[in-house]
């Protein structure tokens, strides 16, 4: 896994405070912002929007990948998450599988900073997400059957 530099790490942090400035978190008040690292060098921030049918919200992270799918970024290098306060905010579940759909062949950092942007978590999706099931799964499975 590759390490963030700090200049890199530094605008990650700041895009992601930045969207979690825009949550639009009105029920749980529970504003979460996220930066990603893409492939094409660009940082890609989102925030949570939740909405008054629960399960129709979205997360930062879901947001996040598709700013960067729709800016033409096809793989996650790395993700610093913002949470609303001083306790780990990580990931859910589902972003976890869907950050892991744009994952390439080496891990990804996630990094987890508090409301002040102080570092509190350094670690890996493979870490988050062990045995994970992802696209080369599917592939494999799709290649064996053309093969024959």
């Amino acid at each position: 896994m590759k390490k963030i530099d700090d200049i890199t790490l530094s605008a990650m942090i700041e895009a992601a405070a930045g969207a979690r400035a825009n949550s639009y978190s009105p029920y749980s008040g529970f504003a979460v912002g996220a930066a990603l690292l893409a492939d094409d060098g660009m940082i890609y921030a989102g925030c949570n929007v939740e909405n008054a049918a629960y399960p129709l919200g979205f997360c930062a992270e879901a947001n996040a990948i598709g700013t960067m799918v729709m800016a033409g970024g096809h793989q996650i290098k790395a993700v610093v998450v913002a949470g609303p306060n001083a306790d780990i905010c990580t990931p859910c579940g589902g972003c976890r599988q869907q950050l892991r759909e744009f994952v390439g062949p080496e891990d990804m950092p996630v990094i987890i900073c508090d409301v002040d942007g102080n570092l509190l978590l350094e670690t890996s999706l493979s870490e988050m997400l062990p045995n994970s099931f992802g696209p080369d799964t599917v592939n494999a499975v799709k290649d064996a059957g053309e093969s024959l």
